[in-house]
Parts: C-alpha cells; structure tokens; sequence
C-alpha cells in the first residue's frame, strides 16, 4: 500500500520557486504556438486566482514559475488547474492520452530577499545555462523583456522596489545583477558529484591533472570543459577550483 503524501511546506511569504516537468522529462512544447497556449492559460488562472507572479521561463520539456498566491487560492490550486486545462488542450491537438506533466510539480519556500533575488535571476537565466542562448535579453520565452517594457503577466513593480524606491535605478539595478556570471543551483533534483568524482571524469576524459589540461590547445580544452559544464552535478565553482581555469571563461563556453 502506498504511503501518503506529505503535504507541502508552507512558505511564510507565500512566495514559491514552481517547477514542473514532462513525464519522463519528455517534450512539453513541440512548436511556439504551444508555449502561447500555456502563457494564455497561466494568464487566465492568474486573474481567476488573483495570485502574482514575478517570473517565468519555458524550456521544450519544463516551466519555472516565481509565484506568490493569494488568499483565493493555494500553489496546489492553481497549479493543478493550470496543468490540468494544458494537458486537455495539449492531448486534443496532438491526438493523444494520458499524463503529460511528471508526478506532482516541485516546489521550494522563497523565504529571504536575499533568495527571492537568487531564484528570479536563476529562472532568466535559465536558457543560457541550457546553452539555448547566449544573453539573457535574447531569451524569448522568459519573463525578463516584461520589466524592461510594458508587463503582460509579471507583477514588476514590487519586485523592481526591491532593487531601489526610484524606478530608473531599480531598473539599471536588476539589469546588472541579471547579466551577473553566477554558479546559482536552485531546487537542483541531481546529485552533487564530489571533488574525486569529478577527477575521475577528467581522467577518463584523458586529464590526468589541471597542468595537463592548462597545456591543451583552446579547442581541446574547452571541448572538455563544455562536457564536465553539462554533467548534471558539476557546479562552475568546483570545475574551476578543481581545473584552475577561471569562472568566467567557463561560463562564456557554449
């Protein structure tokens, strides 16, 4: 007999960093005109919901989502709802049945400004870290153009305050501390390799140690940095402490 659920914790802040993904972390958006259907759908709950919304970003086979609800509605409201109106549409036009979302969605408490800051940057930069692009202000399918123009579905205005009271200046502020490089890691479902695990992959990648690797040509060397980059449970700080290579350079690799 399976056992229940454990209800979820309660932010104190009522602001959640929302994660959902495609079963088996399968397609979720085959074509644009998918992802404005699910813009389209997180519009309507959010005026029958009336909860706020700070940031979003579609990928192909995830969405994050930076939600505070409202006294009209829980996460687990709204985003049932939502996932639910999705999955009919989606099933109808692809001709199909069943589930297309993965378990229950994710979620983790936003209870400091401090980590408000963290997961709004995470979550627009999110297609950059993918290697989809290669500046946040590129990324279509993010929240981010909505502060720098007319807001569609973000609530900018509270989180702007948090940068600075004078609009202009908020603005500027949240821009730089977007672009910043950063090793940010939220709500990461993979394991965190160890320093040793990390030399074996270095090893087998034929690097018997960081001096080794420094003395590769450019092309050689960041082929192998850009495959440790992509291994789930790698993090920038470590590849760098670990190659002696600098932070920015790994992060400029695409």
């Amino acid at each position: 007999m399976p056992l229940p659920r454990k209800p979820r914790a309660k932010s104190s802040t009522q602001v959640y960093h929302i994660m959902t993904r495609g079963i088996n972390r399968q397609t979720i958006f085959e074509e644009e005109k998918d992802k404005y259907k699910y813009l389209s759908i997180l519009k309507k709950y959010k005026t029958e919901f009336n909860f706020e919304l700070y940031a979003y970003c579609l990928m192909d086979n995830h969405v994050h989502l930076l939600i505070k609800e409202s006294k009209d509605a829980t996460i687990s409201e709204i985003m049932k709802r939502m996932n639910v109106s999705y999955v009919f549409w989606y099933n109808k036009k692809y001709e199909r049945t069943g589930p297309l979302f993965q378990d229950r969605f994710k979620s983790e408490n936003v209870e400091s400004l401090s980590y408000f800051r963290t997961v709004l940057r995470y979550i627009h930069q999110n297609p950059l870290k993918a290697g989809i692009e290669n500046s946040i202000f590129h990324c279509k399918w993010t929240s981010i153009k909505e502060y720098v123009s007319t807001p569609f579905l973000i609530d900018t205005e509270p989180v702007l305050k948090l940068f600075s009271p004078n609009k202009e200046e908020a603005l500027e502020q949240l821009i730089t501390f977007m672009k910043e490089e950063n090793d940010d890691e939220c709500m990461d479902d993979f394991p965190k390799l160890t320093d040793q695990e990390v030399k074996k992959q270095l090893y087998f990648l034929g690097v018997r140690n960081k001096s080794e690797l420094q003395r590769l040509d450019k092309t050689s060397r960041n082929a192998i940095l850009l495959k440790l980059k992509n291994t789930k449970g790698i993090s920038i700080n470590q590849l760098a402490r670990l190659t002696g290579i600098s932070k920015s350079v790994i992060q400029r690799i695409k």
